[in-house]
């Protein structure tokens, strides 16, 4: 009967971790919802500013490569964004994210070099693998935390960087983060913050001629309304890097608490099977010996 009893308890143990499984997908469940609607609403106004301001390049021709932020810079170190998340139980999420990271430092022998880069980290899961590996940790962003980011904490996390790279601190900057494609895919994923490729601004080529044939009157002119969109530019990139790397962590937390659901119960299922054969065994144990005792006294 004892091994009737441990049963009992691993049942009910196993109960007890299920029901937690599904709490906390319901949460991941939710608050993914809410990220993946603020990833969706600000897709448009990205493609609008990136469309406007490869148009605005399209007219100003040569000029834009004697601007600051779309110079290459000679020297200097190399900054690197890793956004990672706070917490665990979110499946690969952080272990595919930061694998990509060693196969990129893996690629080239300058990526390698402890002293020529400086990490700037979202999440205390990079935080902690980027210390305990001794890398430069030039600074932790955590005000606010990744989960209450909105617009206006990116831009000051952009303006960090920009600085860093207008002050020749920096000569490239480049951010690690997770782009959210579907609710079971997001790949870890590079993008070239600074200096700016204009082959990475998509312009419409008709309303780039309309502006440089004058159909399009400019007030006060292109050089100045790039000038003041080029930082907004920026700033939309971080904030749709950041949400979409908050989209895929809460995605991967609830495929995984909905992975950890499922394997509780089917657990619970086979120990309650192997429960009820130990039962019934000791019950026809039981009526075995009742009847072997009937017997004898006849």
């Amino acid at each position: 009967m004892a091994g009737i009893r441990e049963l009992r308890g691993r049942i009910k143990s196993v109960g007890n971790i299920k029901q937690i499984t599904r709490a906390m997908e319901m949460v991941a469940t939710t608050k993914l919802r809410k990220f993946q609607d603020r990833a969706v609403a600000s897709r448009p106004y990205a493609e609008e500013i990136t469309g406007l301001v490869g148009r605005l390049a399209a007219v100003l021709g040569d000029e834009i490569a004697d601007k600051p932020l779309f110079m290459p810079r000679e020297g200097g170190k190399r900054a690197v964004l890793v956004v990672t998340s706070d917490r665990g139980l979110c499946g690969s999420y952080n272990s595919n994210l930061l694998r990509a990271l060693e196969a990129w430092r893996s690629e080239d022998e300058s990526h390698r070099d402890v002293d020529a880069i400086d990490y700037f980290v979202y999440g205390r899961k990079g935080f902690s693998y980027l210390s305990r590996r001794g890398h430069n940790i030039a600074g932790v962003f955590d005000n606010p935390e990744l989960e209450k980011i909105d617009y206006r904490g990116a831009a000051r996390t952009a303006q960090t960087l920009v600085d860093g790279f207008l002050d020749g601190t920096y000569s490239r900057v480049q951010i690690l983060y997770s782009a959210f494609e579907s609710m079971a895919r997001y790949v870890p994923t590079w993008i070239d913050f600074l200096p700016i490729q204009a082959s990475s601004l998509v312009g419409d080529e008709d309303s780039s001629g309309a502006m440089a044939g004058g159909d399009v009157i400019l007030e006060p002119d292109a050089e100045a309304i790039f000038d003041r969109l080029v930082p907004r530019y920026l700033e939309t990139r971080m904030y749709n890097a950041l949400v979409e790397a908050l989209t895929s962590e809460y995605a991967s937390r609830r495929m995984s608490m909905k992975n950890a659901t499922d394997a509780a119960g089917d657990m619970q299922n086979e120990l309650q099977s192997i429960y009820n054969r130990k039962r019934q065994e000791g019950i026809t144990k039981d009526l075995l010996d009742i009847v072997g005792g009937a017997e004898a006294l006849r």
